[in-house]
């Protein structure tokens, strides 16, 4: 952590999503980057989340429900789970790494994670 410069944010533990985490943070702001170090609770439970390494990416979006709402509406399959709260207390869902029949675009083997960024990021980024 220290020689990135990544200050620890905070922590997030659940057993439902088999994670224990910590938040870590670099730079101030509208402008922070997250890093997010996770482990599994227990390693032969699902959701395996050290697996692969690059577990997933995050993107701040401004309205979370039209997102996920015109995302569908073109198509793009979603986690189950649905809107729900993240570890760092924001809105988030997650586009599935797969497609299927039904909703045949995805992420490409890329979990990517659609996160509801705060009115001060909205506004800094405008």
């Amino acid at each position: 952590m220290d020689i990135l410069g990544l200050e620890k944010a905070g922590t997030f533990r659940s057993e439902k999503e088999n994670v224990d985490e910590d938040i870590l943070r670099m730079g101030k702001g509208a402008y922070a980057v997250e890093v997010d170090i996770m482990q599994p609770i227990d390693v032969n439970k699902s959701p395996k989340v050290h697996e692969p390494k690059l577990n997933h990416i995050g993107l701040w979006v401004d309205d979370i429900h039209k997102a996920v709402e015109w995302l569908t509406t073109k198509g793009v399959r979603f986690t189950p789970g649905g809107i729900r709260k993240g570890a760092a207390g924001y809105d988030i869902c997650f586009i599935h790494p797969k497609g299927n029949e039904e909703f045949p675009y995805s992420s490409e083997g890329v979990l990517v994670e659609l996160v509801q960024a705060p009115a001060d990021v909205i506004q800094a980024l405008s």
